[in-house]
């Protein structure tokens, strides 16, 4: 791996995509790939296959995906599933078929079962049900990792599959019908701070959940991009976890609402807890850096920034 080296980032303009784009940049690499969904619908397989013909890259990082929370999960089961699908498969595939290099795949820790042991670990995958109220998105990914495992045992090529916990960020998104819950509770209590409003929130606040900024996330690929690591799987966190309620105190006091929480406790919970088990990533040498209220306080300037566009995200 050079600087030089031909890499394209697959969903260079969302979150996760634009946070490996600008690490990139900032470690001089200079010979970065990215198309918008407008100028390249990674859902169309000749469309992909062609790109990759005529582009050649190198190494391939895939971060393009259809996400949402438990609301959007619930609403659109089909699309979780099959864009999902579409869009890793016709990754992977032209990426075997171009021979490139090396290929990362970006998953979420809802691959591993609803009732699974805490911490998770890697062995973990497919001993269980999953979470109901997110499994289409969830199967989607775990066919993204297994596709990367047996063309990493079949031909012995450098695919890697990285799972993090839930991610925020900069460039999040803060719709509140389509966001994940960190994002979704800054604008709440940010808007109601401009009304003098109390917060409604979903559910009891028990469940306990599992948080890394998504620079760091950004970190943990150039790590996989920089060395050849030894197994096909790996979870990416922090392997700290709080409880919702916990979640939600510490935003309102970064937002600075002084107004009631209200807790909804007939809409779901979701996973009683996700705690992801980052020992493999930590003994490659790898770890997060920015802490939890360091990372909310960042994202809700970037929110103040861009407020105007923010608000204005659908699925």
């Amino acid at each position: 791996m050079n600087k030089e080296t031909k890499i394209y980032i697959a969903g260079h303009r969302g979150m996760v995509g634009s946070a490996i784009w600008r690490t990139l940049e900032a470690k001089g690499y200079s010979n970065l790939l990215g198309r918008t969904s407008q100028e390249l619908d990674l859902k169309d397989q000749i469309a992909v296959r062609s790109f990759f013909t005529e582009e050649q890259p190198e190494v391939v990082i895939d971060a393009a995906a259809r996400v949402g929370g438990i609301l959007a999960n619930n609403e659109y089961p089909y699309q979780f599933l099959m864009e999902n699908m579409q869009i890793q498969n016709n990754l992977i595939d032209a990426a075997m078929i171009q021979n490139v290099d090396k290929f990362i795949f970006l998953g979420s820790s809802c691959i591993y079962p609803k009732l699974a042991p805490q911490p998770l670990k890697e062995e973990y995958l497919l001993t269980d049900s999953l979470e109901p109220t997110n499994e289409w998105y969830a199967i989607a990914k775990i066919t993204g990792v297994k596709a990367c495992q047996a063309i990493r045992k079949q031909f012995g090529k450098d695919f890697v599959s990285l799972m993090p916990t839930n991610l925020y960020g900069t460039h999040d998104n803060f719709d509140l019908k389509t966001s994940h819950v960190l994002p979704a509770m800054i604008r709440k209590f940010h808007e109601a701070k401009q009304n003098g409003e109390p917060v409604e929130l979903w559910g009891s606040g028990t469940p306990m959940r599992e948080f890394l900024f998504v620079d760091d996330m950004a970190e943990s690929v150039i790590f996989a991009l920089e060395n050849k690591l030894p197994e096909h799987l790996y979870n990416v966190g922090t392997g700290e976890d709080l409880t919702i309620r916990e979640l939600a105190e510490t935003i309102q006091k970064v937002v600075g609402h002084t107004g009631e929480l209200i807790w909804d406790s007939s809409k779901p919970d979701g996973t009683p807890r996700k705690l992801m088990d980052i020992s493999k990533m930590h003994d490659l040498g790898w770890k997060h850096k920015i802490d939890l209220q360091e990372g909310i306080k960042k994202t809700y300037a970037w929110f103040l920034e861009n407020i105007e566009n923010v608000k204005e995200v659908k699925i």
